[in-house]
């Protein structure tokens, strides 16, 4: 039996392991809807804090807007 993945499925995984745990639950909560100031709150951080981790994980990635973020967050089942 063979197991063949597609580029997709590849890109998510790898995107997946290269986002921290709180760049992941950063990215979950922006892709529900939450202001960064909402997510700094729930998450216990400076608003500051909330724009670097967004601002690394889409120099790590490669996005450039929030709707990328939503749909990437998406994919990964955040």
């Amino acid at each position: 039996m063979s197991f063949t993945t597609t580029p997709q499925a590849e890109a998510l995984a790898a995107a997946q392991l290269a986002l921290a745990p709180r760049e992941q639950e950063t990215l979950r909560h922006i892709a529900a809807g939450r202001t960064y100031l909402q997510t700094a709150r729930h998450m216990g951080l400076s608003k500051h804090t909330v724009d670097a981790y967004l601002r690394r994980i889409r120099a790590k990635l490669g996005i450039n807007s929030t709707a990328e973020l939503t749909r990437l967050a998406i994919s990964l089942g955040l």
